[in-house]
């Protein structure tokens, strides 16, 4: 059999195909968030993403950069429709205008650039904006909530008033919150059955939207953008600590195919985590850096004071990603392992 000549790298490899797949892959969630939520979310995603590239091409200028070569790579698109995606659909839009900024001038161009910063600069952006805006970042619509497109937009560019009846609680929320008041008396199995906001077995609606991301990352898998091991050891995290505490006491914790379709975590598990810059790139940093990641996450969801905690989880997580690295680098080949 004839061996094909070198050079054995055949597959087109470069940051804008990486970051144009990713857009790609993010779509099915989109799909189901626009049918759930309306074209609020396509609003935001404009918003961002335009403020994104202003922010890029400003930084790229002072830095003295290229601007056609960077502006055209596709990560500053990808840090914006990610912000735009965690952000409550709803909120003003100067408040995402500004995450998108803070994302890429701080989190991003102040480090060096891209490929340069320690942190993932949209986890940056939310961390940052829910601490000091924590009323409007907690500001989701309600379930079941029908507004035409004008007042949508209206709502978002801040023509039309901001009104209680437009803001409902999450699912984790209103879990966490019902869970706190009744005082260990509350069963997480009724009060799942007989609330709205709550569906088969995650919030309403709220699981198709996980699932078109869970969709895409599957996607993005067979595409070998990511690898299987930080989605998996993140599901592996999140799911062992909450089956654990729900076998132990079923009324008072959800399960973890709740918390699996809750919140951020699919998002996160294929989105966010699997982050190269940010996250780890050995095979056991990838496994540890996704199991910490869900456990961290779990915990802060349960017995902290944020109703989700992927992104503090993943921030922390990209606070030790270095260490694991170095602990976890393979040996060199000819060398034997010190151990």
């Amino acid at each position: 059999m004839m061996l094909a000549p070198a050079p054995f790298l055949l597959k087109e490899v470069s940051v804008r195909r990486v970051m144009t797949q990713v857009c790609i892959a993010l779509l099915p969630g989109i799909a189901a968030y626009t049918w759930l939520i309306g074209p609020a979310i396509l609003v935001q995603l404009v918003i961002a993403s335009l403020t994104a590239l202003l922010a890029e091409a400003v930084m790229l200028k002072v830095r003295g950069k290229p601007l056609p070569l960077f502006l055209a790579d596709g990560s500053a698109l990808v840090t914006a429709w990610l912000i735009a995606l965690v952000f409550p659909p709803l909120a003003p839009w100067w408040l995402v205008a500004l995450g998108a900024v803070f994302a890429i001038v701080v989190a991003k161009h102040l480090y060096g650039g891209l490929g340069q910063n320690p942190f993932n600069p949209a986890m940056i952006a939310f961390a940052v904006c829910i601490v000091a805006f924590p009323a409007l970042m907690s500001q989701w619509p309600s379930v079941g909530l029908q507004l035409a497109t004008a007042d949508q937009i209206n709502v978002i560019l801040g023509l039309a008033p901001r009104v209680d009846a437009l803001s409902g609680a999450t699912p984790l929320d209103a879990l966490k919150t019902a869970l706190k008041l009744g005082e260990g008396e509350v069963d997480v199995a009724q009060l799942l059955a007989n609330q709205d906001i709550f569906g088969n077995f995650a919030g309403r609606g709220w699981e198709w939207v996980a699932a078109g991301y869970l969709l895409g990352g599957l996607w993005l898998w067979r595409r070998r953008i990511i690898t299987w091991h930080v989605p998996v050891a993140f599901a592996a995290g999140l799911t062992a600590i909450s089956g654990a505490l729900w076998l132990y006491n079923p009324a008072h914790f959800a399960s973890p195919l709740f918390h699996m379709f809750s919140g951020g975590a699919m998002l996160g598990a294929f989105f966010i985590a699997t982050d190269p810059v940010s996250g780890c790139t050995t095979a056991r940093g990838k496994l540890i850096f996704g199991a910490g990641a869900g456990v961290i996450a779990y915990v802060i969801r349960v017995f902290g004071g944020y109703p989700d905690g992927v992104a503090f989880a993943i921030l922390l997580m990209n606070l030790g990603a270095p260490l694991i690295d170095l602990l976890c680098q393979p040996p060199i080949f000819g060398m034997k392992d010190k151990a």
